[in-house]
């Protein structure tokens, strides 16, 4: 439950710094994996999405993970947070039993089938989330915006991570 509250804090910090942005500076290809920080953005809210559909047998997932569900901010944040909260209401429900538990899938890069423990799974899509805001931390960086402080400590002593420090 931990990294589902702390996801979605971290994901806020994000996107309110992205905020700051135009919308040439938002969707300018400044050489990240993704391109840009609508791409980066785009591509974490794919994936949440392909493994949430992985995990749950529902909702939408995209057939790609560089797919632009959405070009403008403001919609895009809004269906951040509608995942997120969907993240952490999933994850609040899970018993022992079902984190030790198996589930299958099929990759979305080379069309096979996996079979794997949901515990390492669920620890991949949260560490995935961290991967590429970094990459978005550097993207505004770069656009000259000021450093974010994005570290599990640092939402470990906020109102809401102190249940989980």
């Amino acid at each position: 439950m931990m990294f589902a509250a702390y996801n979605q804090w971290a994901n806020g910090r994000i996107y309110d710094a992205a905020a700051e942005l135009d919308d040439e500076e938002f969707s300018r290809n400044i050489g990240a994996f993704f391109g840009s920080m609508m791409g980066t953005l785009n591509h974490l809210l794919t994936a949440d999405r392909i493994w949430m559909k992985r995990f749950t047998g529902e909702g939408d997932a995209p057939a790609s993970l560089d797919a632009i569900v959405h070009r403008a901010l403001p919609v895009l944040h809004m269906a951040r947070e509608v995942e997120d909260r969907r993240i952490i209401d999933w994850v609040g429900g899970l018993s022992d039993k079902a984190l030790s538990g198996r589930f299958t899938y099929m990759t979305v890069s080379d069309m096979r089938t996996v079979s794997q423990r949901l515990a390492p799974a669920l620890a991949h899509m949260f560490n995935h989330q961290t991967h590429h805001r970094g990459q978005a931390h550097t993207i505004l960086t770069i656009l000259g915006r000021p450093s974010l402080g994005l570290d599990l400590m640092l939402f470990q002593r906020t109102e809401e991570g102190r249940a989980f420090a």
